[in-house]
């Protein structure tokens, strides 16, 4: 029998039942492959965050009737790369606990594989919106229906019944926008501009990690317009975030008037854009625009910032390219000096 060396490896070896979805940037789904590169040193992790490649593996072996859900945060070098060791020290682990034949695995409880999270140091838990968004996402994949709270909030959005927002679910908002269909994103545009703040807030939340169609989006932008107008930043930033996933045309529309205006890129306006819409910054104008907001914010941590940007390979080359090629004057020339010293 061929020893086991990854994790790849392992789930292939068992025959286990396994989906896998990205953490870090927005909740999606990963293709294995994508794992199985990343292990044998073929390719950087494409959606790095904080350095490191964040990862949901929802699983079933055996004769489990539930599925089990992991959160590893694997560390990456700064190529984006894997740095092997905490990985291998958590699949000797993983082996030990379960013994190395497919036969026992089989075999193995829940609580017992489990258990092996509980003191992991590659083990991590994700925000509340982020865990809603993932089950949300992984019950649509398996074919299985949404969360009762969905209802409530179809009801709700739809503006067909009057329910107490605050009895509202988050995980109800995360099933309603990861089964988000065209019927229901134009009821959604027709009650987007009289929803209440916590409301907006916490579905744009949500809304982040799928892409909305333009005239959702579009209906965002003009919430955030608004909150920015009433001195809402939080808001704003959650809109901002929202249509990070959306066509070009209208979040990077969106994303150019931001960046023209100085006074609308605070620190938290320039996180969400780099967090949520980073491929919308994969643009030979807009990228060295943002850099230079970014340098120029005082409050901003410009180095992580810009080394977490590095870090994504489609955009590694350009944000290298902008830095080499900032003046000294420049507020990236400036800021570059002031981390010399």
């Amino acid at each position: 029998m061929q020893p086991i060396h990854t994790l790849h490896d392992f789930f292939d070896r068992t025959g286990a039942d396994v989906r896998l979805y990205h953490m870090g940037r927005r909740v999606e789904p990963c293709l294995r492959e994508t794992l199985a590169s990343l292990e044998l040193d073929a390719a950087p992790w494409p959606l790095p965050w904080q350095g490191q490649a964040r990862l949901s593996i929802v699983f079933r072996l055996g004769d489990l009737a539930d599925p089990l859900i992991w959160f590893l945060a694997l560390p990456l070098d700064e190529q984006g790369q894997l740095v092997p060791a905490p990985r291998d020290a958590f699949l000797q682990r993983l082996l030990v606990t379960l013994g190395e034949t497919v036969a026992r695995v089989g075999q193995e409880s829940s609580q017992e594989i489990d258990n092996l999270m509980h003191d992991n140091p590659l083990a991590f838990t994700p925000s509340l919106p982020f865990q809603a968004v993932l089950h949300a996402m992984a019950k649509r994949d398996l074919g299985k229906s949404a969360s009762p709270h969905l209802e409530p909030v179809e009801a709700y959005l739809s503006g067909q019944q009057q329910v107490d927002w605050q009895f509202l679910g988050l995980q109800g908002l995360a099933d309603y926008a990861v089964r988000l269909d065209e019927q229901a994103a134009r009821s959604l545009v027709a009650t987007l501009p009289n929803l209440p703040e916590e409301v907006l807030v916490s579905l744009c939340y949500c809304l982040e990690h799928v892409a909305v169609p333009d005239s959702l989006a579009e209906a965002l932008r003009e919430r955030g317009e608004r909150a920015a107008e009433a001195g809402n930043v939080e808001t704003l930033c959650a809109c901002v975030r929202a249509v990070g996933h959306a066509s070009p045309a209208v979040a990077g529309n969106w994303y150019d008037a931001l960046l023209d205006d100085p006074a609308a890129c605070g620190p938290d306006l320039l996180a969400a854009l780099a967090g949520r819409g980073w491929n919308h910054l994969e643009d030979g104008k807009r990228l060295p625009r943002f850099l230079t907001r970014l340098a120029a914010q005082p409050k901003a941590d410009f180095a992580a910032v810009a080394r977490d940007l590095a870090l994504i390979p489609r955009l590694r080359l350009p944000v290298l390219m902008v830095l080499r090629e900032a003046t000294q004057d420049s507020p990236i020339g400036q800021r570059l000096a002031g981390l010399g010293h």
